[in-house]
Formats: C-alpha cells, structure tokens, sequence
C-alpha cells in the first residue's frame, strides 16, 4: 500500500507549482489505485536510467525525483573523481513534455554539486549526446528521454565516460546512493542562470554538433558513381528531434529532394498525429505514407522522437513494404559487404555486431563476405562494449556495423548508441545504390531472401501494469523456468538456454530461449524499461509460405503463453 506518511510529505514539499497542483488533484479524485500507483514504489534507476509516466509521486517522471536521480549521479561522480579533478557530465534532452526542464534541473544541480555541465542549447539525437560525452571529454551523460514512448511519458538515461549507457556496476552503485538522498532536503541546486554566468553550466557548442555530423559523414558507402544518382525522399521526425541533423546530412550527400511532412515536423511532446510515435509502426508512419502518394518518392524515413531509431516505407506495387529492422538490417549489413568489398574498403577481420534476439539471417549475410558476427545481449551498450574492446586492441576499423531489431543501427566509431542520423544516411545511400541498378529496396530485399532463404521474425508483447502487473511478470517468467514447454507451436523443444544461469560469456540476463525442431526458436524477454515481456519468433524455411506457416504457428502458440 502506498504510505501515508510518504504522501503527507509531498504535500508538504512539494511546492513546484505544478506538481502541487497535480498531486492536489489526484488525491481529490479518490482514485485509489491511480494513488497507489504513483506512490507504491520509488521509480526505479536502471542501466537505463529512469522511465515513467510524468507526475507527482515517487514513481513519476517529475522534477523532484529526477532531482534525486542527479543528485544520486552527483555523489556517485565525485566519490570516484581523481583528486584535484572537476567532473563534468554532458546534457541532452528531446521533444517530450518537461525535457528541456528537467535538462535545466539536472545542469543546476550539477552546477550546484562542483560538476562541469555542458548541455546542448536545443533538443538534439541521442547519437549527438553519446558522442559529446566523449567529444568534450566528459565523466557522464545524461539524455531526458524515452525514446518512442507514448506522450504520458518521459525518462532520463545516464552514459558513462565511454558515451555508453551505463554498465550494471555503475548503475547499482548510483542506485544505493539515491535510495539515501532525499528527494526534498539532499538535493544541492545552483540558479542555472547565475551558474551559466560563473561557467560552471556551459552550452555545447555548434562545433561540437557539426564535428558530429563530419564523423557521421565519413560512415558514407558509396558505390563509384552513385553519388550523382538521384533520389527522391519522403521525411517525418514524427515531432522529434531529427529534423536538423538528418536533413543536414542528407544535404551533405547530395540528397535535396526532402519533402518533410507537415503535422510532424515540428518538435511537439504530445505528438498529435501519432500517440505512440514509434517507427515500427504503420499508425506512426501513416502522415508519411499518405503524403508518398502524393509526392511518389522513392521512400519514406522516419526517425522516432529522440532519433536513434529510423523507419522506412517503400512502394511496392500497389503496396507499401515496411522493412522490419531485422530486415533492414540484414539490408544494410549486405549494403556494407558488397559495396566495400568491390570498393576495396573492407577493414582486414571485420565485425558486425546483433543481439541474441535479431535474426539468425545475419549470419548467413556475414559469410558472404568473410564478416565475423558476434552476438550480445539486448541493449546497444553491449554493441559499444564490443566497439571499447576492439578500439582497446588498436583496430576500432574492424567495426563495420551493428543492428537491434528493434530499428537501432550503427556505423562507425563515433558514438556508442544508435544512431538514425547515419542509419538515415545509409539507408538512402543503399536506396540510391539500388535505384540506379533499376531496383527498389523490397526488390534487394527478395533478391537476399532467395539468395539465402526466408527468414520471418515478429515480437509479440504482454503488458503488465501496476502492482499485481510487476508481480505476474515474476510469476510468469518464473513458470517457464520451473515448468518449461515441451513443445511450442506443435515444434518440440530441443534446447533451453537460460541467461540468466549464464551463457557463453555474456552478462546474466533474465531470458529464456527455446530451441526447436528444424531450427526454429522463441525467446521470451522481460522489457527492461517498460511493464512488457517480450515473445521473440524466429522462423525459417526455403520458401515464403513455408516460413509464413510456421510463424504463424509459433505466434499463436507465444500469445498463448503470453496470456497464460
């Protein structure tokens, strides 16, 4: 139950207008549970940092316990600063409700605790704050965030000295010391104008940003000749932060022809043409794809709020084809291999880098050209902690690219997140390829599929909101390990790999994976930033309708266990 005495005290202290204001309203309402929900539990810092729905209570997205979240950063930076050393972190924040408050609050309460905070002066990607960490040679991070998120929500993501999400070692310490702040009387705040004066709060500078877009730019793969090709392009930041960067780069490349759709052009937190503005959706796609048919462009982009996942569309027929990002990034990854291979730019070994969850379709793609596949855990800061190892043994080059499949690309070095900007880059880069070879990119897509077979991926999803939520996920993650199928989808089980035992030398995570008859598996993922667990479907067969049954079958049976 919530406690009493915990929410007296933010009645008490809680004098930031609207919040007050907020809390005063939700406690008239009587609304037991939605009360109980915002005050149940302290949201809680993970490697992602905080995500939640904004609010009052502790378990909201709100200036008090992002306030204690920065101050827990705070602590944790100068316990392990050299001595005599200033730390100093970097700040970036995107289009949702707040972002640019609680970015100001975490400058002045850096400031206000002897830390350096340089902060972007406007919403920037993502891409854009991982690489100033390291640009500015700063000790953390902070991005205000949550990514593709519907509007109710915001977060707050911490990266390390390395421009990476922080490991679980950081995470936790950082975590202890935020269990021991108070929200209301520990927290040390500078005035952020008196501080911008003093220079202890500095705004980043537009050289950082266009040093940003020159290592962007130097990821560019072409062809001999393809620069000059024409291409046509549909755009939407679905009210993001991708609009000046992404049309920057695209400009720096020869690409001019960018009609920009209106309703999402603008950076808007409410994201009124699309409540839950994530690129792999159609619902957020659809502006774009309703403006296609009046443009016919040879493709449509679209970056997700904090632009470090694209989207595309193509036509094909008289349809349209939504690349998955498992498929695109086996598109992309071919792209790379082929045109660096006849280009004579392939780095001596190189590496492409997935997760245990992205398609098994990568490998056969790799082979072809002689690319070393390593597979991690999801979340992309371990695709940069193999980027850290292979930079640590002298030959950062032998990185050539790494994909989720939940639409996060990365070429190149230069940061350690995804990063739609040069995915954005690429991607028209390979359309342009493609076009000039007389071809669309659902066409080079089905050449790959006949080249290699057919590989059908989908993620299905349960969610599990509130207090008896959180615990039915524990019980039904629990079940599978104690009680676990014997068959899934009519496919007996033949392997169970359990992360969280340990497997090969990956961190311990708590995933299940279930290895089937003739090569098909399911892998069942607690979402680490969102009341969800995951059903991840692999299926693959010679033909399309082969592969399309036995999806169809494994999906059936993942809801069903899902919903169980």
């Amino acid at each position: 139950m919530a406690n009493e005495q915990v929410i007296a005290r933010w009645q008490e202290k809680a004098t930031d207008p609207e919040i007050a204001a907020q809390l005063a309203d939700l406690l008239a309402s009587g609304d037991a549970d939605a009360i109980e929900d915002a005050f149940y539990r302290n949201l809680e810092f993970g490697t992602a940092g905080l995500r939640g729905v904004l609010g009052p209570g502790t378990n909201r997205m709100n200036v008090y316990t992002v306030g204690q979240a920065t101050q827990g950063l705070c602590d944790y930076l100068n316990a392990h600063k050299a001595e005599g050393a200033t730390p100093s972190i970097a700040i970036c924040y995107d289009s949702r409700i707040n972002a640019n408050l609680f970015a100001r609050e975490t400058a002045a309460i850096a400031a206000g605790n002897g830390i350096k905070a340089h902060i972007y002066p406007r919403l920037e990607p993502t891409p854009a704050l991982s690489f100033a960490v390291r640009h500015l040679g700063c000790d953390a991070g902070v991005n205000v965030t949550a990514s593709h998120n519907p509007a109710k929500y915001n977060g707050y993501k911490v990266y390390g000295p390395d421009g990476c999400q922080i490991a679980s070692e950081m995470a936790d310490e950082i975590q202890a010391t935020i269990l021991r702040t108070d929200a209301f009387d520990d927290v040390k705040k500078a005035d952020f104008d008196e501080a911008l004066a003093a220079g202890t709060i500095e705004w980043i500078s537009d050289e950082t940003l266009e040093a940003f877009l020159d290592a962007v730019q130097a990821q560019s793969v072409t062809a001999a000749g393809d620069d000059a090709a024409e291409l046509k392009l549909v755009y939407t930041p679905l009210n993001g932060t991708g609009l000046e960067t992404v049309t920057k780069i695209l400009n720096r490349i020869g690409i001019d022809d960018i009609t920009v759709v209106p309703e999402q052009a603008m950076p808007d937190g409410n994201f009124p043409t699309c409540p839950y503005p994530n690129p792999e959706m159609l619902e957020a796609l659809q502006k774009g794809i309703d403006l296609c048919e009046q443009v016919h462009p040879d493709l449509l982009l679209a970056t997700d709020p904090d632009t470090d996942r694209v989207g595309t569309a193509v036509k094909n027929g008289d349809d349209y084809l939504l690349p998955s990002g498992n498929e695109m990034g086996v598109l992309l990854l071919d792209y790379i291999g082929r045109v660096r291979t006849a280009e004579g730019t392939m780095p001596e070994n190189p590496v492409a880098v997935t997760t245990i969850v992205s398609t098994d379709m990568v490998d056969a793609v790799a082979a072809k050209y002689g690319i070393e596949v390593r597979r991690v855990l999801t979340g992309f800061k371990y695709i940069g902690g193999v980027i850290a190892d292979l930079e640590a043994e002298g030959h950062p080059e032998r990185f050539v690219f790494g994909f989720e499949e939940s639409y996060g690309y990365l070429a190149g070095t230069h940061a350690r997140d995804k990063d739609a900007v040069v995915a954005s880059m690429l991607i028209c880069q390979m359309a342009r390829y493609y076009r000039a070879r007389g071809k669309n990119l659902a066409q080079a897509l089905e050449d790959l599929y006949q080249e290699h077979g057919y590989y059908r991926n989908k993620t299905e999803t349960a969610e599990f909101e509130g207090v008896a939520g959180a615990q039915a996920m524990k019980d039904l993650m629990a079940g599978l390990r104690t009680q676990p199928p014997t068959e899934i989808g009519g496919l007996a089980v033949e392997g169970v790999l359990d992360y969280q035992a340990g497997v090969a030398d990956l961190p311990k995570a708590n995933v299940l994976e279930f290895n089937l008859e003739g090569g098909q598996k399911v892998i069942f993922r607690p979402s680490g930033t969102e009341p969800k667990i995951k059903a991840y479907i692999f299926a693959h067969d010679a033909t399309a309708e082969a592969t399309e049954a036995l999806r169809a079958k494994l999906i059936e049976a993942a809801q069903g266990i899902l919903k169980a």
